[in-house]
């Protein structure tokens, strides 16, 4: 079979253009052996400088830790462990966040317990462990109210049969520990329950 001639353009018997770039020029290196390219993709495991290996690892691994967790507490979804992750559990965050829950004074009030034992009066120090029991019954009867109301708007919102399982026990946990404390950090303001 005869070579294609390089300046014509076009052959007339395939009746299309000829790709003359491949013809006319060449890439202009011989193609590397295998054993060079293997040299060339060649790194060591381990750096030469051990102790700047390890500072430049862990301040990227620091780095990610502290990108993650101030993901986490800006309630990025990408962040949240599974326990938090989907928008029925931001639902209970922000309705829990919106609202004044008993159990958010627990810490404080155990704190006046702890103080008042020390005491040397038998009445005050009855009246203090009766109050912390009180106070108690009364967060705990908070928090299922709480629980139940959420319920009941998640399963107006998305149905029954999607509404996922473990939310009051959710709701419960986030309504005990005081506003600051709480992971991820509230994204809602006081009153402004969500829609």
């Amino acid at each position: 079979m005869a070579k294609p001639d390089s300046s014509s353009k076009t052959d007339p018997a395939a009746g299309y253009d000829l790709n003359t770039d491949s013809i006319s020029s060449g890439k202009g290196h011989a193609t590397p052996t295998r054993k060079e390219r293997e040299a060339a993709n060649m790194r060591p495991l381990v750096s030469s400088d051990r102790k700047a290996g390890n500072k430049a690892s862990r301040a990227k691994m620091n780095e990610a830790r502290e990108k993650a967790r101030v993901g986490m507490a800006n309630g990025e979804e990408k962040y949240l462990p599974t326990k938090d992750k989907g928008v029925q559990r931001r639902y209970i965050r922000d309705y829990v966040d919106a609202r004044w829950s008993v159990g958010e004074l627990i810490i404080p009030v155990m704190f006046l317990v702890i103080i008042l034992t020390f005491i040397n009066n038998a009445v005050v120090q009855s009246i203090a462990i009766f109050a912390l029991w009180g106070f108690f019954l009364i967060a705990v009867i908070d928090c299922i109210v709480a629980g139940v109301l959420i319920q009941r708007k998640l399963t107006a919102k998305y149905g029954e049969d999607k509404v996922q399982k473990g939310n009051r026990w959710y709701t419960a946990m986030r309504a005990l520990q005081l506003r600051p404390m709480r992971l991820p950090k509230p994204q809602v303001k006081r009153g402004a329950f969500p829609a």
